[in-house]
């Protein structure tokens, strides 16, 4: 009996020894693993720096270009003004231009008859000073005539 006690003893240890083994190799294992996971950290915290970095410095570039372009768009609105206010300019130059153009025809249409009797007149008082004229050649030939006749 007491040998069957010191068998059963020795299939104890031996399954302890084995549980043992096989602890150790998967301890080892994980062990492995937990190294590898904590290199991959590493290179993953390297890459967020990085791309940390990266971010930071497109993110001032961006504010850069953000306060230059505010810049030109202020710069720009002076001339818009500027554009705006020629226009408007223009638009009252434009508008005097019209009220005096419909003033003339206004005043066109009402002394049309007095222009047209002036007109009437100048073309009497021409044709007064051609027959008056026509005349005058006519006499100065005549008299030439007789002189040459005589």
């Amino acid at each position: 009996m007491e040998s069957l006690l010191y068998i059963s003893a020795l299939v104890a240890a031996v399954a302890f020894a084995v549980l043992v083994i096989y602890l150790v190799r998967t301890l080892k294992s994980a062990n492995r693993t937990l190294e590898h996971v904590a290199n991959t950290m590493a290179g993953l915290e390297k890459q967020v720096n990085g791309i940390t970095k990266e971010t930071e410095e497109l993110l001032h570039r961006t504010n850069r270009l953000a306060d230059d372009i505010q810049e030109k768009s202020e710069s720009l609105n002076t001339v818009f003004s500027s554009v705006k206010e020629l226009g408007d300019s223009i638009g009252q130059v434009n508008k005097s231009l019209r009220h005096m153009s419909n003033t003339v025809s206004t005043q066109v249409v009402k002394q049309s008859d007095q222009i047209a009797k002036a007109v009437q007149w100048g073309n009497v008082a021409i044709d007064l000073y051609s027959k008056f004229k026509q005349k005058k050649e006519k006499s100065s030939n005549e008299m030439k005539e007789e002189k040459d006749y005589e």
